[in-house]
């Protein structure tokens, strides 16, 4: 189970929100270096919001007041060491930011040296962006003093009322050596599996343990899989064009159950293999490409290939999808 590297990867989401009336017409506003809040009751809250926290009633857009541009600091915290997501590329604080004639507090970066250089009860103004979009980082960053900074250029030519967000997370996994060494084997165009001694059940490579019994397993019990078998379960796919996708045409995916053990593979491409054709039981073996190889790494999987067999009229082949 020893892990001797580790792989990054990010998961990544771009879509577009609808703003409404309210949030709208905020971030218009920011396009026009402006700030907006909207009245509730005997409070006027900025950001602004569509109903009063408090209550749930509705706030409407005709209750909307401008407030700012400066404010004070009434709370922060220090960021050492920004990363790629964050606002500024050097350290900063992140404050809550009460702008005047508001009662509650914004969010934002407040660009200053240092720790020593920011307080609670501070005064602090807006930095604008030379070209603004209508989003909250139009404001830069918020800088020490009472004058707005930065800007220039006229606003937005239409009210702003879509966002783009691009929502992301990155994760890291630790690789352990049956793994890697799963992976080798795939390279070199093998399925490796691990035999439990106390059960016989038979898993797939990069597991490190048999959850039946509590083993670990290592290389001692290493098996070569068999490259033939069995569809148990199959999805059809109708593309949706989203960034990335490079599907046009309905795909399959499917599970295969190796002969000769319990491994299932999931979610597996077939090759020539018409997806009105595609069902259960269907007998199927292992397509490999070698285009790696001459760049001096290993082959890939390609996918499943009917052979011609058969079908398996197993019942219990539709209950096998792990």
């Amino acid at each position: 189970m020893t892990t001797t590297r580790s792989v990054e990867a990010t998961i990544r989401f771009p879509y577009k929100r609808s703003l409404g009336p309210v949030m709208g017409a905020f971030m218009t506003a920011l396009t026009e270096q402006r700030f907006l809040g909207i009245r509730s009751g005997e409070r006027v809250l900025c950001p602004p919001r569509e109903w009063d926290p408090d209550t749930a009633a509705d706030l409407s857009a005709d209750d909307l007041v401008e407030v700012g541009p400066a404010g004070t600091v009434e709370s922060w915290t220090w960021v050492s060491s920004p990363s790629a997501a964050h606002p500024l590329d050097h350290p900063f604080a992140f404050a809550l930011i009460r702008l005047d004639g508001a009662d509650t507090a914004l969010l934002h970066a407040v660009d200053v040296a240092s720790p020593d250089a920011l307080s609670t009860g501070m005064r602090v103004a807006p930095r604008w962006k030379a070209e603004r979009v209508g989003h909250i980082t139009d404001v830069e960053a918020f800088v020490p003093g009472e004058v707005p900074q930065g800007g220039g250029g006229a606003g937005a030519e239409e009210p702003v009322t879509m966002m783009d967000y691009d929502a992301a997370i990155t994760y890291t996994t630790p690789v352990t050596r049956n793994e890697m060494r799963a992976e080798a084997a795939n390279a070199e165009g093998r399925f490796l599996g691990l035999e439990c001694p106390a059960c016989a059940r038979v898993y797939l490579g990069g597991r490190g343990f048999c959850p039946i019994d509590a083993l670990e397993l290592g290389p001692e019990h290493e098996v070569e899989l068999s490259q033939r078998g069995t569809i148990t379960n199959y999805t059809i796919i109708e593309p949706v064009q989203y960034p990335g996708q490079t599907e046009t045409e309905p795909f399959a995916r499917v599970h295969v159950l190796l002969d000769g053990s319990d491994v299932i593979l999931g979610y597996q491409p077939v090759v020539e293999f018409p997806v009105g054709d595609v069902r259960i039981g269907a007998r199927v073996a292992a397509v490999w490409n070698d285009t790696k190889v001459a760049s001096g790494g290993g082959i890939e999987l390609d996918g499943w290939i009917p052979t011609g067999e058969p079908d398996d009229t197993d019942p219990n082949l539709v209950n096998r999808i792990c």
